[in-house]
């Protein structure tokens, strides 16, 4: 049977806290974690980590990274991750991983279609079935490529948008993965963030004809999911994340999956053959849970994640 986790934040409203302009102006970071070098930090850590580029089976060119435990002996289980909408997995969402390395689990992934250092127009995506699909010919490749790790439990990992990407691929392949672990998935785009009416209606309408077109009014997706003032500004820096508004194509196709997703996974939970579904609500704590967060914050949902994780290999 398959096993799934869901990790949700309960936001309270709290005062916005405004970037000093100086903050933002700063030299550049390497990385999240200073200019350290990557081989240099991860032999720190302690663990192993490789790059490299992948052609989808739509010959799309895609980044990839992974981080494996450094003993010779096999990891507790495999984790396949996906990122969410305007982030990469070369920044901070890279803490994940190496903790996840460093208890001994092999963590995979890669940056979608139009993020990240991937192909494809900047936050343009506009066929998450073809993002799945990309997925999956990305995952399938890991294990033909180290065949060791084929008989280890495989398990998918998603934050926000890439929760909801997971979602999709577990009704697409409902046998091929272990379980899942969902971090804030994006099962519904909030009424926050969600153009009003009639200006909802009218993007659409002209998302048919402009569907790159990045002119989508929403609020600054790090104000309203990263809590701690200096993790805001280092995620600010990322050279790679997608700052600008969202784009008509984007916003339309996200919209159609989360109202898909938002309805299959209520029945899903109701109706799923296993009974073993675990769900978190953090009171208090933004969208942001493994970073944005205090450390204090962040360790509680880490550790949450490894003891679900420890228990199903």
């Amino acid at each position: 049977s398959t096993h799934f986790c869901c990790l949700l934040h309960n936001q309270r409203e709290e005062n916005s806290i405004a970037i000093m302009e100086e903050e933002q102006n700063k030299s550049p970071l390497h990385h999240y974690w200073g200019n350290t070098s990557e081989e240099d930090y991860y032999t720190l850590q302690g663990i192993k980590s490789t790059k490299s580029f992948f052609t989808s089976s739509r010959d799309l060119t895609l980044f990839t990274r992974s981080w494996l435990p450094p003993t010779k002996t096999p990891p507790k289980g495999i984790i396949f991750m996906i990122h969410g909408y305007g982030n990469d997995i070369s920044w901070t969402f890279q803490a994940t991983p190496i903790h996840l390395a460093k208890k001994g689990f092999a963590c995979f992934a890669l940056d979608l279609e139009g993020h990240g250092q991937s192909q494809g127009l900047k936050a343009y995506v506009p066929n998450l079935d073809l993002v799945i699909d990309d997925c999956l010919s990305f995952f399938s490749f890991v294990l033909t490529q180290n065949t060791e790790f084929q008989d280890l439990p495989k398990f998918l990992f998603g934050e926000s948008m890439g929760g909801a990407i997971c979602v999709l691929i577990h009704l697409k392949r409902p046998k091929e993965f272990n379980g899942g672990i969902l971090i804030a998935p994006m099962c519904k785009i909030s009424d926050k963030v969600k153009p009003i009416w009639p200006i909802a209606q009218f993007l659409t309408l002209v998302a048919r004809f402009a569907p790159t077109l990045a002119v989508v009014p929403t609020a600054d997706l790090l104000e309203k999911s990263v809590k701690v003032p200096e993790k805001r500004i280092i995620g600010g820096r990322n050279p790679n994340r997608y700052f600008g508004k969202p784009r008509l194509g984007t916003v339309v196709e996200l919209l159609r999956v989360t109202d898909y997703v938002s309805k299959v996974s209520r029945e899903l939970y109701k109706l799923a053959k296993s009974t073993d579904k675990t769900l978190k609500i953090y009171d208090g704590m933004m969208h942001s849970l493994l970073f944005g967060e205090t450390d204090e914050n962040v360790e509680i949902v880490r550790g949450d994640i490894l003891a679900w994780l420890n228990d199903r290999c």
